[in-house]
């Protein structure tokens, strides 16, 4: 049984999350996915998430190609090794010759997990859409200002 490891904010989860853990699942046996907390995120990435931990973890935890999903609260993937043993882990193509990744490949490497790079979905991202939905908000209000009688159109 080979068991996959992935990680995730999945923070406006869009297709490209989906093609990824459907990807990772038609390659593992058992597919386990960390969804990032809002705790770390905002350690992390100093970011707060637009949809809270537990409804993310919720939606990844009811998608069919997800066997368990785990709250993901450090960004120690070697940590995370060391309790579920998983034999292959993947990440998203932007991370591929990082130094952060690469470092991890050779740790990885010497306990005989591989790191399998899976291209991002063109065209969406979260960071993309939550861009998208900023500028939404932003137009709506100056629209608000500018005519107040609009407002509840």
């Amino acid at each position: 049984m080979i068991l996959g490891y992935a990680t995730g904010v999945f923070d406006l989860f869009h297709i490209g999350h989906l093609n990824l853990l459907k990807n990772a699942k038609a390659i593992f046996d058992k597919l386990i996915v960390g969804v990032t907390t809002d705790e770390l995120m905002l350690k992390y990435k100093n970011k707060k998430t637009v949809i809270p931990f537990s409804e993310r973890f919720e939606i990844v935890r009811n998608i069919k190609f997800v066997d368990a999903v785990i709250p993901q609260e450090s960004m120690n993937k070697f940590e995370v090794w060391q309790k579920l043993k998983f034999d292959v882990m993947f990440v998203g193509d932007d991370w591929f010759h990082t130094e952060k990744w690469a470092e991890y490949e050779k740790q990885f490497a010497e306990v005989g997990v591989r790191i399998i790079y899976f291209p991002y979905t063109k065209g969406t991202s979260s960071t993309l859409i939550n861009k998208i939905l900023i500028e939404e908000r932003d137009r709506i209000e100056i629209s608000q200002h500018i005519y107040p009688e609009r407002a509840n159109v």
